[in-house]
């Protein structure tokens, strides 16, 4: 049963004062004591409305090499492989290690490719190690939709660099991510510490 009585009338609260009752009403348009952080750029994949997974244009990991440096977020162009910056990074220096030929296994790539491939990822490691100084990595690859790859038909790999402490309740309940650096800033970072 709801407790239909006006505040005046209920039981006396803490100390003998009188418990007042506020209504949602009363608070439009008052600010709280939260900081939201908009990511709207999430949307597409909150709706599923990834990118393609086609070869050209329509793949992400394909358009990168054709696009500026600084506009396809790149930091290492090799002979058969390249380095780029996640779009969406789990942490600052978040690193792709991609072929420029759109497979999608590991094991389809050749054996020059499958050298570049692990060459790259130890120097984005030492690379990373340089410019920010991270505790740890995660390294991994999801091959196939159901494995968890968002780009399922173009092979990269992730080179997360990580920190103790920088994860908390925000990608678990708010599905947010609070990345303190600007992508361009931690490509900046990594192009100085990239050995030439």
């Amino acid at each position: 049963m709801v407790d239909q009585e006006k505040p005046a009338e209920r039981a006396a609260g803490t100390a003998g004062q009188p418990t007042t009752e506020e209504h949602a009403s009363d608070f439009a348009g008052v600010p709280d004591g939260f900081q939201r952080l908009w990511t709207p750029h999430r949307m597409v994949y909150i709706r599923g409305d990834r990118p393609s997974d086609h070869a050209g244009t329509g793949c992400p990991f394909c358009a990168a090499p054709d696009k500026d440096d600084a506009e396809g977020l790149m930091v290492h162009r090799g002979e058969t492989c390249y380095v780029v910056l996640n779009l969406f990074p789990y942490n600052p220096g978040h690193l792709l290690i991609c072929p420029y030929r759109h497979v999608p296994l590991y094991t389809d790539l050749t054996p020059e490719e499958t050298v570049e491939f692990g060459h790259l990822t130890q120097t984005a490691m030492s690379a990373l190690t340089k410019a920010s100084a991270p505790a740890g990595y995660n390294i991994g690859m999801n091959q196939g939709e159901v494995a968890g790859a968002g780009v399922a038909a173009h092979l990269h790999q992730h080179v997360v660099p990580r920190w103790g402490g920088d994860m908390n309740f925000l990608p678990v309940i708010g599905q947010t991510k609070a990345v303190p650096t600007l992508l361009e800033d931690a490509r900046q970072a990594l192009l100085a510490a990239w050995p030439a």
